[in-house]
């Protein structure tokens, strides 16, 4: 087994936010290759997200926001399970970093269960329309359409965004790293987004 160092394990949980264990592990287990350790312990988190995620968030706090001049306000409900973890400084730095994501990035829903089925199929036959004039073969046209509907997805579900701070990864795996962290199912209820002048 590779010899790893602590300065290794120590720069892959400044990345990963992974206890020391954890880290030194996917170390070990990818020969000491960091970019491959990262990737290992995404999916980790991930995975323990996933098994916890069917546990009931009914704690938590509301976070605001508001955007240097005062033009964009954002207020949003973060869910957990216990009130000690709704008081770790882990939990406010996400609640805080997703009202930035909210202010910055203007999602409409927070999940893609959240978009109405009507909305979906106006895009779709908006998509449609537009692909049609242009002489497309029908299955690349639904091919085509399926595309253009997850990218709305990722454009307008706040789980789905890229998170601003880190473009590699979605909103849904940056919460899922706070998961793992924290041992408890992490959720956003709801958010609203204010800009003066916009109703």
């Amino acid at each position: 087994m590779a010899e790893i160092s602590a300065q290794s394990v120590k720069q892959l949980r400044d990345i990963t936010g992974a206890g020391m264990m954890a880290c030194k592990k996917a170390l070990q287990e990818t020969q000491g290759n960091m970019e491959k350790a990262i990737l290992k312990l995404r999916e980790k988190g991930l995975a323990e997200a996933q098994k916890k995620a069917s546990r009931i968030a009914k704690e938590g706090k509301i976070g605001s926001y508001i955007h240097f001049g005062g033009k964009v306000g954002v207020l949003l409900e973060l869910n957990c399970e216990t009130d000690f973890v709704a008081n770790t400084d882990e939990f406010n730095t996400l609640l805080k970093d997703l009202t930035m994501q909210v202010a910055a990035m203007s999602p409409l829903y927070v999940k893609i269960e959240d978009v109405p089925q009507d909305i979906i199929e106006k895009e779709k036959s908006f998509y449609k329309e537009q692909l049609l004039k242009e002489n497309k073969p029908p299955q690349v046209v639904e091919k085509i359409i399926e595309g253009k509907i997850n990218k709305y997805f990722k454009q307008t579900c706040l789980l789905e965004q890229p998170f601003i701070k880190d473009e590699t990864i979605t909103v849904k795996e940056y919460i899922a790293q706070y998961i793992s962290k924290l041992g408890e199912n992490v959720s956003v209820r709801r958010f609203v987004r204010f800009e003066v002048g916009k109703v």
